[in-house]
């Protein structure tokens, strides 16, 4: 019998991968002590392994005996998305805990997993921080950057996943692989190569539901400004992106007149400032500007400009910061944020707007659904989702690709050093090796 910990457990992701690989090797398995601080997940955790998981891991006294650590350590520190604040030594962070832990109770493996920005996070220092502590422990290390969307599941999702045995490093057949850059580019990469028409291909059409309750609708209202920007063929909306600081395959509120209808004149001025406005002629930084008159005059001269300023700001549309302007970002005033292209992968799940992921499906523009968004993390429909959609949202966006877990662990334990394994048997028969 395999026992094993499951910290920051969420609302287990990681132990559901882990428990497919071992079933897949013939070990059977314990969990004896999860641990999640957040009281809704510790609910979903609960209704699908039948236990509540322990809280804070800094109030867990005592911790039994157990022969395997899981990890998904949280990620803020390291994010893109985050302020990347990082350490520089690891004491007074959440990691330092699964140091002492592994110290104290010296299991014979363990796998972490955090997001790439760890990797990279104050020049590859932090990261090589983490690795010398583990390696001082004397525990063999390796580990794989993937992208779940190469593992059948629909999400352009980059990970990092560290893996470690007693004094012996993992062989690994896996290797790192980022993926896709995006949709468009995995769209690409299908239609050129045949070869990538496998099982372990799927798109975001093989996740969807038939038909979902109306209440994921979008509004009629926000239907109907959509379709007029589109001309009136929604499917023009897969892959498109509601964002009122970027250009590109993207619609705005000033197109749509979320704050109020813009002229003609008005919405071309909004393009133009968007357009222009990060070019380096204004200054080295990307995002932000704040443009002048006399800048703004360079690319959009027109005798009426003052008059449409000013309509702008009273509409709410652009901000003046002292004789420079700059659009007003309202990204959250949209009920989608971006639309998924059915016949390729979505963006990176998040908790804080993986229910303003839109859809263009059986004639229906709508948000995905919490049972989608499980989809997307290849979660088994038999998961019980919380009864909250909005915390089944948030759950999901900070959750794991379960099929990525498995995969790793599959490979890791396919060969396992020889000094952690013990053949059993039982009535006679062999039994599948397990860790002692």
């Amino acid at each position: 019998m395999l026992k094993f910990i499951d910290l920051f457990a969420g609302i287990g992701g990681i132990r559901l991968g882990f428990e497919q690989a071992m079933r897949a090797h013939g070990i059977a398995t314990e969990c004896v002590l999860s641990s999640e601080i957040d009281k809704y997940a510790q609910q979903t955790y609960a209704l699908n392994f039948g236990e509540p998981p322990s809280g804070d891991l800094y109030g867990i006294e005592s911790i039994p005996d157990f022969d395997f650590l899981l990890a998904g350590f949280p990620c803020q520190p390291f994010s893109y998305a985050g302020k990347q604040k990082g350490f520089v030594d690891t004491r007074g962070t959440l990691f330092f805990e699964i140091e002492r832990i592994l110290k104290t109770h010296r299991p014979k493996g363990f796998m972490l997993e955090n997001v790439r920005g760890l990797t990279t996070h104050d020049q590859g220092r932090t990261f090589s921080t983490i690795l010398e502590k583990l390696e001082a422990l004397d525990y063999g290390v390796s580990y794989l950057i993937l992208n779940s969307s190469n593992f059948g599941v629909p999400q352009n999702r980059v990970r990092v996943y560290i893996l470690g045995w007693d004094k012996s490093r993992p062989k690994l057949s896996l290797q790192s692989d980022l993926g896709a850059a995006d949709s468009h580019q995995y769209k690409t990469i299908f239609q050129q190569n045949s070869l990538f028409d496998s099982p372990m291909r799927r798109v975001v059409a093989d996740i969807l539901e038939d038909a979902p309750d109306p209440r994921y609708n979008c509004s009629p209202d926000f239907v109907r400004r959509l379709l007029k920007q589109v001309g009136g063929d929604a499917s023009r909306l897969h892959g498109v992106r509601l964002i009122d600081h970027r250009n590109g395959n993207s619609i705005h509120s000033w197109e749509l007149g979320i704050k109020g209808e813009c002229a003609p004149l008005e919405i071309d001025f909004m393009n133009a400032l968007i357009e222009n406005r990060r070019k380096k002629v204004f200054g080295t930084h990307q995002d932000g500007k704040k443009l002048n008159i006399e800048e703004i005059k360079t690319f959009f001269d027109h005798p009426q400009l003052e008059e449409i300023m000013r309509a702008l700001q009273n509409k709410g549309y652009l901000k003046d910061h002292a004789g420079r302007f700059n659009p007003v970002s309202g990204n959250m005033s949209f009920e989608v944020f971006k639309f998924l292209d059915p016949q390729s992968i979505s963006i990176t799940l998040v908790t804080s707007d993986a229910h303003k992921l839109g859809v263009v499906h059986n004639g229906r523009v709508r948000r995905i659904t919490p049972r989608e968004c499980a989809r997307l993390q290849g979660f088994p429909d038999s998961f019980v989702c919380h009864s909250s959609d909005t915390h089944a949202y948030r759950q999901f966006g900070n959750s794991v690709s379960v099929p990525v877990v498995s995969a790793v662990l599959t490979d890791m334990f396919s060969y396992v050093p020889d000094n952690l394994l013990r053949p059993s048997s039982n009535d006679g028969q062999a039994t599948a090796r397990v860790i002692a």
